[in-house]
């Protein structure tokens, strides 16, 4: 039974599990935080740059179909030790291969990607995307990559520990993860978007 609610009553800090929360009909801009329900703040610019790196990818996974990239409103639902833990990167990766069936299940993913990115909008505070950050890298995602638009860098991480910068001048590879992949930060971040 699909549980019917309008989005006008889904507020941030309601309670419900995530299956109560797989069940809604419009969870746009929301996420579920141990129970809880979030507001993933969201806006124009880290809007269009999410969706241009999934574009990206694509074209990218077209060449060489290694896997398959999401965008915003997927769910995942991958936190072993948080069962109502649900998450929706700005774009994720997913090597072939690991997929039930490589069939893509709804309403949840129920593995980590290998690749979550989260692109920071005019809301978000550092506490809450370092705490992402840490959440997926628990959850066993191999790299995570937090573009900051405004700054032209991406913060990468990745499940061995270590950390890198790059900066508007730079390339994002997509190491061993999206092996082939690389872009350049000016080019997902033009200057009609800073």
């Amino acid at each position: 039974m699909t549980m019917i609610l309008p989005e006008s009553e889904l507020a941030e800090g309601q309670m419900m599990t995530a299956e109560e929360f797989g069940e809604l009909v419009d969870t746009k801009g929301f996420e579920l935080e141990d129970g809880r329900v979030v507001e993933k703040p969201v806006g124009n610019k880290s809007g269009w740059i999410g969706t241009r790196l999934c574009v990206l990818i694509g074209m990218f996974l077209e060449k060489q179909p290694i896997g398959w990239v999401f965008g915003q409103e997927t769910f995942y639902r991958c936190f072993p030790n948080q069962p109502n833990r649900v998450r929706k990167p700005d774009a994720s990766f997913i090597r072939l291969g690991r997929l039930p069936s490589e069939r893509v299940p709804d309403p949840f993913i129920a593995i980590a990607p290998d690749l979550a990115v989260e692109v920071i909008s005019p809301r978000d505070t550092a506490l809450r995307v370092e705490r992402k950050a840490q959440q997926y890298l628990d959850a066993g995602i191999k790299l995570v990559w937090i573009v900051f638009p405004d700054t032209r860098i991406v913060h990468i991480y990745r499940l061995n520990g270590t950390t890198d910068r790059v900066g508007d001048q730079g390339r994002v590879s997509g190491e061993d993860v999206l092996p082939g992949f690389s872009f350049a930060v000016s080019e997902l971040i033009p200057d009609v978007v800073r």
